[in-house]
């Protein structure tokens, strides 16, 4: 049996277009729940997390370095430095740690 591609993009469209239209034409009146309200806040924030942390551990040649990084850029952020600082930061250390462990 051979596999149609166009199915599947069809599928993924089909799915794609629900969860947006969805949303809005059921949900006709203003939200009133607090709690509804601060956990749509925080989806995209969550989202953007879940993808973004594995790709900060993964991206390097050793996870070790990966995780060194990010606990580095987390305190440069803490301590009030500005997003390229800490792009920077993460990645002068990335570097130095993966020229540590793979000598």
């Amino acid at each position: 049996m051979a596999h149609n591609p166009y199915i599947y993009i069809f599928i993924m469209a089909a799915v794609t277009y629900a969860i947006r239209v969805l949303p809005l034409t059921l949900i006709q009146k203003q939200i009133k729940s607090q709690f509804l309200q601060s956990f749509l806040y925080y989806v995209p924030y969550v989202t953007l997390a879940v993808m973004t942390f594995p790709a900060i551990v993964t991206a390097t040649q050793s996870p070790i370095s990966g995780a060194i990084a990010l606990v580095v850029g987390i305190l440069a952020a803490w301590l009030g430095a500005g997003l390229f600082q800490v792009a920077v930061s993460c990645c002068v250390v990335v570097l130095i740690s993966e020229m540590v462990i793979f000598l």
